[in-house]
């Protein structure tokens, strides 16, 4: 039976990939940023058979999601969902000094990849607001810049594209993938979003699980289980290494040359 880990599953697209691959009969390990959220989660999936706890806006917490990852054995398959919106009117800085939607929209999944027992599958969910994203990294905390909550999420889902190829790149054994889930009437999307909700956590549950021979591919952007087209940013190898490099000064932690 597989076991798939899906990240920020408390609600919306992360718990709605749950239940599908509960329904699917796979063990399903749900994930919250707080005890309260994770009897939330628990209430709403109860045939999860697992809930991680941990607070990705701090490293400490993204470790304690590993650690607990770890301690439940290798997953399958992880669903790196969780992420925050474009709705910040201002710049938030964490407890470790970072800004707060790369901390936790880029940051927790790649230390999560770096750190957790490699499973056979990682998708990483992206947005098609990442064609608008910039993958400079001279002030990818928001800093000097005037803050602009908007393009700070598409930077971060650009940057998550970017992550996915790199894995995909670094560990040919691995599927790595990334996922734009659609704009749908969740939380983070919105009532007005005007794509289907019901198909909002099919293609990333679908790449977690399947055995269709188009399921089983890496370094791919999907779209409702097609092949979508990505930045142009998002393919290029230099980029792909200076963001781990980033990504590995900021949580002392350097991506494993091979799988865990």
């Amino acid at each position: 039976m597989p076991r798939i880990l899906v990240t920020g599953s408390s609600d919306g697209l992360g718990i709605m990939s749950g239940e599908i691959l509960a329904a699917q009969g796979h063990e399903v390990t749900l994930h919250a940023r707080s005890e309260a959220r994770a009897a939330d989660a628990r209430k709403k999936l109860p045939t999860a058979k697992h809930v991680v706890i941990g607070d990705f806006s701090t490293i400490v917490g993204m470790r304690e999601v590993v650690e607990q990852a770890n301690t439940i054995g290798r997953y399958d398959a992880v669903i790196h969902n969780a992420g925050i919106g474009y709705h910040l009117p201002q710049r938030v800085e964490t407890a470790d000094g970072l800004e707060q939607t790369f901390a936790i929209n880029v940051l927790a999944p790649y230390l999560l990849t770096a750190l957790m027992l490699t499973p056979a599958r990682l998708i990483y969910l992206s947005s098609g607001m990442h064609r608008g994203g910039d993958a400079d990294l001279s002030d990818a905390q928001w800093k000097t810049r005037r803050w602009n909550g908007s393009q700070a999420y598409s930077d971060s889902k650009l940057f998550d594209v970017l992550l996915a190829f790199a894995v995909a790149r670094h560990w040919p054994t691995v599927f790595s993938n990334a996922v734009h889930p659609g704009w749908v009437a969740t939380k983070m999307g919105g009532r007005g979003a005007p794509d289907d909700l019901r198909l909002g956590g099919t293609t990333q549950a679908w790449l977690a699980v399947s055995d269709d021979a188009k399921a089983k591919v890496t370094g791919q952007y999907w779209f409702h289980q097609k092949i979508d087209h990505v930045h142009a940013d998002a393919k290029n190898e230099d980029i792909q290494e200076a963001l781990l490099s980033y990504c590995a000064k900021l949580s002392g932690v350097t991506l494993p040359k091979s799988p865990i």
